[in-house]
């Protein structure tokens, strides 16, 4: 009897074929798996969206960007571990610890003491979390907690020991303006007051990030509902900040603390503490391109701040905006109109974006 098999020709036939055809389904599968984890961030988003306005409901207020000891000449007790720079200070907690008991987890929030600064030893175990309400699963530069770093890239320690925070990439928006390093020892910092023209002022600083920050987030801020002029839909809350680029935390600021940039440009740099939480979309007094021209920084944009928003979706990332809604803005949305929706009370009018 005679038996058939395949020649070696037919052979490489089937193989090819399949070859085609795996090729054709792997992107299909990569572009479904990426659907789904684009889904549940915008989920996450939503969560956080939803909590900001419990939190207010209950408060009558938004929770501060971070809450830091309030000097207006640097000076104050030893416990406040006033950093000289910046002047930020204990106890240091952030939004993202301020909203624990609306995310379902009061025992968290309990175990930590918001008297006690950040960094007490009691809190260790607390502020090191993994909480997956705080990470987007398209972000690949980890979800585990890290260690902050000092201007120089290594560990900070305060009495003697490193600070590990559990890790965030979501931030809060601090508006157009920022007001990381310079708020404190540095009197005077540089404001724009059109960001049509360009025209900027001087004001007086004295510590009060309240006088250069035109966003819902900063340091000591309590911002309400009514204090969104611009109209809530048309005003940032939160956004990503995707680890690949550099750290940012659920937990807080640590005073002396810096972020360090993973992915390197000709205008990128470490920042100061404020940038573990918080980010602006320019243009900031001072920041300025390589031709001298302020710089604005929507979603993505390659000059890769510390300070900005940044996602892994393709295409741009997701906003939550003061209404709770979660926008997906383009990374090619127009400079002025991002820098506009960023502000809150600047008398901007929006059209659709």
């Amino acid at each position: 009897m005679k038996r058939h098999a395949f020649t070696l020709i037919e052979l490489l036939v089937v193989i090819a074929v399949i070859g085609v055809l795996v090729a054709l389904l792997l992107p299909a599968v990569q572009q479904a798996r990426e659907a789904a984890r684009r889904t549940q961030c915008k989920s996450h988003l939503k969560q956080l969206g939803l909590a900001l306005h419990n939190y207010h409901d209950a408060h009558a207020t938004f929770p501060a960007g971070y809450y830091s000891f309030a000097t207006s000449n640097g000076s104050g007790p030893a416990s406040a571990n006033i950093d000289p720079q910046s002047w930020d200070a204990a106890p240091g907690w952030g939004w993202g610890t301020a909203l624990l008991p609306y995310l379902d987890q009061a025992p968290l929030s309990n175990q930590l003491d918001a008297a006690q600064p950040i960094w007490a030893p009691q809190h260790a175990s607390g502020i090191a979390m993994t909480l997956p309400v705080f990470l987007c699963p398209s972000a690949t530069g980890g979800d585990e907690p890290f260690t902050v770093q000092d201007a120089a890239g290594n560990p900070l320690l305060i009495g003697g020991s490193s600070v590990l925070l559990g890790r965030s990439h979501y931030v809060a928006s601090h508006g157009q303006e920022s007001c990381w390093g310079d708020c404190g020892s540095s009197l005077t910092g540089l404001v724009f007051t059109d960001i049509y023209s360009g025209t900027t002022r001087t004001v007086n600083i004295n510590g009060n990030a309240g006088v250069v920050a035109d966003g819902p987030f900063y340091r000591n801020s309590a911002t309400r509902f009514r204090d969104m002029t611009d109209g809530t839909s048309t005003t940032i809350l939160l956004g990503e900040h995707s680890s690949r680029l550099s750290d940012k935390t659920w937990v807080g600021v640590v005073p002396g603390a810096f972020t360090h940039p993973r992915i390197s440009t000709p205008l990128n740099g470490s920042d100061a503490a404020a940038t573990l939480t918080l980010v602006h979309a320019g243009p900031s007094g001072g920041e300025l391109d390589i031709t001298g021209f302020p710089i604005i920084h929507p979603v993505n944009f390659p000059t890769l701040h510390v300070g900005q928003m940044y996602s892994e979706h393709v295409g741009g990332g997701h906003l939550c905006m003061g209404d709770g809604s979660v926008r997906f803005i383009s990374e090619n949305i127009d400079l002025l109109t991002f820098a506009e929706l960023s502000s809150m009370s600047e008398g901007e009018v929006l059209g659709e974006f």
